[in-house]
């Protein structure tokens, strides 16, 4: 007896039965195949358990690492830069036919190339690939390298990113309700300049914070791409940086060189109300994960692996970052994470650092529904002349002033002589602003004060500004100087 199948809006036609057991397994395989062919692509996409990254392989040295990575059997890998190095020999020009040789040189390895004919690659670039160190959007030869990049990811010539100013790039992967969007973007084609010094007590070249207003990381034409990337619907986004967005206090390149647009990302981050981000990063030759709140409205983790063959070979000290939760400060490494879809809960993530061998260093469990956009109440507008937290972090020390903001955490001493009352929810958080109230004005109504008396409460305080640990701050002696703002 024929029949029918129907799968969404297409319709597969089963045959007849068979009349013969020798005849049943070949039409029973017919009819499945009619079946599968059938069904939307997204039906028969399944979803991304396991994904690889890292950063930063001279082509030109033995990278076992790849193999390591193959073991793991990836169903995608996220290259983030540097994935060659163009300009390490300097007693060659670099020019386009060298950079083709040296991605020719990077093909040859075996290892990673049964890795890009097996496995799907999101690719972008950081300096040394671009073509020069630390290069920005005065290199001249930053269209011929991107054509050559282009080639050698095997992007079609017809596609719209041949015309692109720029390899920044997005892809989403598996079925609606597990999806995975994975957004790489380009912080050299168009990032303005960084100025550097060599800096003798820490015998480095550090760079520069550049504050002119019109400086820019990503250019317009990549910021605007970026906000039409993050209203793309999906349960994770993976964005993948050349440099680190979240470290701020090492010397060398990072967002931070460029704080407003560094402060513009993450505002554009809260405006789109994007969810499930994590930021993938490179370029350092060390791996560790950051996470740090108050940048948005829930935890923001920016997981660095560098060093698929470029990690320090001995011990090396963790560079300088307040929001460090783990490290793996030498030796060559890569990123991995896994996603439990099934979870009976919420989809489980599991951040990793792995060693040459594959062997994980660093694990971090976080559950999907973390990453969840909160709604936050607008903050009451401030009169004349009075700052907001923001305003006041940037003022003079010893200056007199009246400062209004939510508090959104505080804290009682074990003494109960003073009450710390703070702007963001993390003490720690830069964008901080701690009010202390010292036991000199806890008398009277602010005798029994808590943190939680304050708690989501707007005030405004009177006083001069100080600073503790280079923290600005207020200290409160008068209980006149505090009032809630009804």
């Amino acid at each position: 007896m024929a029949g029918t199948v129907e799968v969404g809006t297409r319709i597969a036609r089963i045959p007849p039965r068979p009349t013969s057991k020798r005849n049943a397994m070949p039409r029973l395989l017919l009819a499945f195949a009619l079946v599968v062919a059938a069904l939307p692509a997204a039906a028969q996409e399944k979803p991304v358990t396991r994904i690889a990254f890292g950063s930063c392989a001279d082509q030109d040295k033995p990278c076992p690492i790849w193999g390591s990575i193959a073991k793991l059997q990836p169903e995608l890998l996220v290259l983030l830069g540097d994935t060659m190095y163009a300009d390490l020999d300097k007693s060659k020009k670099v020019d386009p036919a060298l950079i083709r040789a040296k991605y020719d040189k990077l093909a040859g390895e075996a290892e990673f190339a049964k890795l890009k004919k097996g496995v799907p690659i999101v690719a972008t670039w950081d300096d040394h690939d671009y073509g020069k160190n630390d290069a920005d959007a005065r290199f001249a030869l930053k269209d011929e390298s991107q054509q050559i990049f282009l080639d050698f990811f095997d992007v079609p010539k017809d596609s719209p990113r041949r015309t692109r100013k720029g390899v920044y790039h997005s892809q989403v992967f598996g079925p609606a309700g597990k999806r995975v969007q994975v957004i790489v973007l380009d912080g050299r084609y168009h990032r303005s300049q960084i100025a550097t010094k060599f800096n003798p007590k820490l015998r480095v070249t550090e760079s520069l914070p550049n504050t002119d207003p019109a400086a820019t990381f990503l250019g317009e034409e990549q910021w605007a791409w970026l906000e039409e990337q993050l209203k793309v619907p999906a349960e994770v986004r993976l964005i993948g940086s050349g440099v680190q967005v979240l470290s701020e206090e090492h010397p060398f390149e990072k967002w931070a060189n460029i704080p407003h647009e560094r402060d513009r990302l993450f505002k554009l981050l809260r405006d789109t109300k994007a969810n499930g981000v994590i930021f993938l990063s490179g370029d350092r030759h060390l791996a560790e994960l950051s996470m740090a709140t108050g940048m948005i409205s829930y935890p923001l983790y920016d997981i660095t692996a560098s060093g698929f063959n470029q990690g320090n070979k001995a011990w090396r000290a963790p560079e300088k970052n307040k929001h460090r939760v783990a490290a793996m400060p030498y030796g060559n490494n890569f990123g991995f994470i896994t996603i439990d879809w099934a979870s009976e809960t919420s989809p489980r993530m599991t951040l990793q650092l792995r060693d040459e061998d594959g062997e994980i260093v660093v694990r971090h469990a976080i559950r999907l529904g973390l990453l969840t956009p909160t709604e936050q109440a607008a903050a009451k507008p401030t009169p004349a002349g009075v700052l907001t937290a923001a305003d006041a972090l940037k003022g003079t020390v010893g200056a007199e002033v009246t400062v209004q903001f939510e508090v959104k955490g505080g804290r009682l001493t074990a003494d109960k002589k003073r009450l710390f009352l703070n702007s963001e929810t993390d003490f720690r958080d830069a964008k901080n602003f701690t009010v202390v109230v010292n036991a000199a004005a806890r008398g009277g109504a602010l005798k029994d004060a808590t943190g939680d008396t304050f708690q989501g409460k707007t005030v405004r305080v009177k006083g001069k500004l100080s600073k503790f640990r280079e923290q600005v701050q207020i200290e409160v002696d008068d209980e006149k100087q505090i009032e809630v703002v009804k």
